[in-house]
């Protein structure tokens, strides 16, 4: 008898422990669809890295990921929404350096802080910037473009997408550290300063690199530098800002997927283990490539450091430039 009633104990601890395993994995993260909040409208650089990165993860993450576009106030009301989301692993940022660096020095009273309110999970892609001119402007480089900006304050102009754009702080950053005055022209979006480009009612325009592609190769715009640190493939002629000597002006606006603050460290680990083989996956890799794309492949605390490298870079700069908070 007593042997009977150990068996049965025996069993009843087995079913007991095997109850457990099966609740455990039915609980486990994430058991439902992750959202990921794109503070910009489809069809650009942010939705464009959003939804490559989601197609990948969704591959394991069985339940889902769903990109949700959360517009307005430029990329504000989208980061402010994630920066409050429940930190429980299912809602995720896209971000960039315009949201979570540059709008930290456009604006007094901010509605997040990047560094308190987020984690980073990983930045997936860098997009250099490239500086076009109208093809007839008379000057063969960015050098002579100065020189002649030197000579002649204010004669120039050059193109945003409107204040405090991307494309506006670095043309204004850049024209502050080579000593010269050129007269801003903002744009209501980018396609209204192409098409005034193209025209010959503008001098010159910085766009993202993969934006500006079309235009050079077509020959209807000429490029004089890129933005990043490296020499793009897709335009290997093109120099670097910092090579023509103009000034010491690095900037990539790079892309990834943030997480509210104080979500668990289970969580945290989770994301950042499926991002980085999601980054480093070759079909991955190749789409940001032909994008025009440097993938990074950058998790956790190396994303941190580039993240904090590019606030303490940016914010004092824009300051210098005369780049006033709103």
């Amino acid at each position: 008898m007593a042997m009977h009633r150990r068996d049965c104990l025996s069993s009843l601890v087995a079913l007991a422990g095997a109850w457990h395993g099966l609740s455990f994995s039915q609980d486990a993260y994430p058991n439902r669809a992750i959202r990921v909040i794109v503070p910009q409208p489809p069809g650009g650089g942010f939705d464009f890295v959003a939804r490559v990165l989601a197609d990948k993860l969704a591959q394991t993450f069985k339940a889902g990921v769903v990109v949700e576009n959360r517009t307005g106030s430029g990329t504000l009301v989208g980061t402010d929404l994630a920066a409050k989301a429940a930190p429980d692993g299912y809602t995720l940022l896209m971000g960039s350096v315009s949201n979570l660096v540059l709008n930290a020095g456009l604006f007094k009273n901010l509605s997040y802080d990047p560094l308190r309110d987020f984690e980073p999970i990983g930045l997936a892609v860098g997009y250099s910037y490239t500086l076009l001119a109208r093809k007839d402007l008379p000057f063969a480089s960015l050098a002579e473009l100065v020189a002649h900006a030197r000579a002649h304050p204010g004669a120039l102009s050059y193109a945003s997408a409107g204040n405090g754009s991307g494309q506006h702080v670095l043309a204004a950053a850049l024209w502050h550290l080579a000593g010269v005055q050129l007269t801003h022209v903002p744009y209501r979006g980018a396609q209204p300063a192409y098409t005034d480009l193209l025209g010959g009612r503008v001098d010159v325009f910085f766009d993202l690199s993969s934006t500006a592609r079309p235009h050079v190769e077509s020959g209807n715009l000429r490029a004089l530098a890129v933005s990043g640190g490296q020499r793009l493939a897709m335009h290997p002629n093109v120099p670097t800002v910092r090579e023509t000597g103009v000034a010491p002006l690095e900037l990539e606006s790079w892309f990834g997927y943030f997480a509210p603050a104080k979500t668990p460290a289970p969580e945290l680990a989770r994301l950042r283990g499926e991002m980085r083989k999601v980054m480093q996956s070759p079909e991955v890799i190749e789409r940001f490539e032909k994008a025009g794309g440097r993938p990074l492949s950058l998790v956790g605390d190396e994303a941190r450091a580039v993240w904090r490298r590019d606030l303490e870079r940016w914010i004092p700069l824009m300051k210098a430039a005369g780049l006033q908070p709103e």
